[in-house]
């Protein structure tokens, strides 16, 4: 028997939250100073470190939160997922990504069936991604294939995208450089291929429906680029390769069915790094490292099934931003990663959580009468304490913040452990300003002992702080810390659209522009 659906707002633990957010809060100054704050704030998982203690909450609400997840039953919706039901119920599809990094796991909750498709699925492109790794692959001149460069949009260009720009420097170097381009406009492809060989250059067409228009029209510019070159129809096979969910269209459009590899209806594009998918990625670091991508996840996989709620880390970043969110009413979320090589990790999350989480309807088909997903934004840390973050610590609304840091470093630079030090001085630094703030009496005694006009100048250089900041610790930027990071995010958006009661992987506003853009298009045309 099904469960009736039950509004978030008409839980007890909803309203209790409320109640205790209506309240006078204690400032972070006054929590950070309690005894052991930082000891009890932490939770661990696959290698993470989640330290939470200058987020605004106190035992009581981390109680209550707690008490929501249960009332909501976050569990039983895991299960579901895990075993392949149809939760994403308005496609009537499993969601099923966590499958694609625990293929190898013993009686797997997703079945057998499922668990061989993923491991005969991963086998074939993953040799594929070899033969380029290793420099095996020749163009139709026979020329070593040197450039690898992968067409797709959205799901298909930013999760691998994002890890090649974060393994680079860990990563063995393999014979190929990959090149991502997924704009439409012309000049995004154009300054790609412009310094490229076209016989020494790979295509990888990546669409879970072969039907995106962006990147069919950059699959039919690069055909062209080909055959100026010299390259017959017959002979393209050569520098063609495709990841798709709909094979029989990657066919009718000319892809080599040697080089096919495809992915399952129940992989949302956004959670699909994992499949075939990565297989540039794994072009570009190894299939070993890739590997080790996926243990990185499946680590994770394993720490939400079997964690205690209060020590699940995904569970807590998703009641630290419920509360946020919901009951501290701030709009935005915001990604602050220090290791530049992250930079691209906020785009990737961009996508995961507003395409899964913006929506506004409840699963029985309700309007939402609560806030939903936060605007996801950021950059890399060092650069935006130069840039916007100065209206993280003036601006007229609190922005909560988790800032991601690497423990360790091991760039081969003379100086690369000074570079870190700095870096990780700064991190810390950041939230403890933004948490604490400085008060004008604070400020006052300091202008005065610096002889300048404290009467002036004090309302401008004082800070109000209170702004609660998430610090995620990974020990070393690699493949399976990246892995676990990732599918902690995954997590963190489950459980909220699990609490909030809306469908996270369908993305039926997404669909909308396509299917109008398309219609244009027909006008036009005509």
């Amino acid at each position: 028997m099904t469960t009736p659906f039950i509004p978030p707002r008409q839980r007890l633990s909803w309203q209790r939250l409320q109640t205790l957010a209506d309240q006078p809060r204690p400032h972070l100054r006054e929590l950070l100073s309690l005894p052991g704050r930082t000891q009890s704030h932490q939770c661990h998982a696959a290698g993470l470190t989640l330290d939470f203690s200058h987020q605004a909450v106190d035992e009581a609400v981390m109680k209550a939160l707690l008490d929501l997840a249960d009332e909501s039953q976050v569990t039983h919706q895991l299960a579901q997922m895990f075993s392949g039901q149809p939760i994403n119920a308005t496609e009537h599809r499993a969601v099923l990504h966590v499958a694609l990094r625990g293929a190898d796991a013993s009686n797997p909750p997703w079945g057998s069936a499922i668990d061989t498709q993923v491991r005969e699925g991963r086998r074939g492109f993953l040799r594929f991604a070899t033969q380029a790794f290793q420099g095996e692959l020749r163009g139709f001149t026979q020329e070593p294939i040197t450039d690898v460069v992968n067409l797709g949009i959205g799901g298909s260009d930013l999760g691998p995208r994002m890890a090649c720009e974060a393994l680079a420097s860990t990563c063995p170097i393999g014979a190929v450089n990959v090149h991502f381009v997924s704009n439409v406009d012309a000049w995004a492809l154009h300054r790609t291929l412009h310094k490229l060989d076209p016989r020494r250059t790979l295509f990888v067409a990546q669409s879970k429906t072969f039907t995106t228009q962006e990147t069919l029209t950059l699959i039919a510019s690069a055909k062209r680029w080909l055959a100026d070159a010299g390259c017959s129809v017959q002979a393209q096979a050569h520098h063609w390769s495709a990841v798709t969910a709909a094979p029989e269209r990657a066919l009718a459009a000319g892809m080599p069915v040697d080089r096919l590899f495809t992915f399952w209806d129940w992989v949302g594009g956004r959670y699909a790094i994992w499949s075939a998918i990565g297989l540039p990625l794994a072009m570009a670091i190894g299939e070993t490292a890739f590997m080790q991508l996926l243990a990185g996840g499946a680590a994770m996989d394993a720490h939400v099934r079997q964690a205690l709620p209060a020590n699940n880390l995904p569970l807590h970043l998703a009641l630290l931003g419920i509360w946020n969110r919901n009951f501290l009413k701030m709009p935005t979320h915001h990604l602050a990663p220090y290791p530049s090589s992250l930079a691209d990790f906020v785009r990737f999350i961009q996508q995961m959580d507003m395409e899964s989480n913006g929506k506004r309807i409840h699963v029985d088909g309700s309007d939402v009468a609560i806030d939903t997903g936060p605007v996801v934004w950021g950059g890399p840390g060092i650069d935006g304490q130069h840039a916007y973050f100065q209206l993280l610590h003036q601006g007229t609304q609190r922005m909560p913040i988790d800032f991601i840091g690497v423990q360790h470093d091991a760039t081969p630079l003379p100086l690369a452990s000074e570079h870190h030090r700095i870096t990780l001085l700064n991190l810390r630094a950041q939230v403890q300003a933004l948490a604490e703030g400085r008060t004008p009496e604070a400020t006052r005694a300091m202008l005065q002992a610096q002889g300048l006009d404290a009467e002036k100048l004090t309302p401008h250089r004082s800070f109000p702080g209170n702004v609660p900041c998430n610090m995620l610790w990974l020990p070393q930027l690699d493949p399976a810390n990246l892995g676990a990071l990732i599918a902690a995010y995954e997590h963190k958006v489950f459980y909220q659209a699990a609490i909030w009661g809306i469908h996270a992987y369908d993305q039926w506003g997404v669909e909308l522009g396509r299917t109008l853009a398309q219609a244009l298009d027909t006008v036009t045309s005509a």
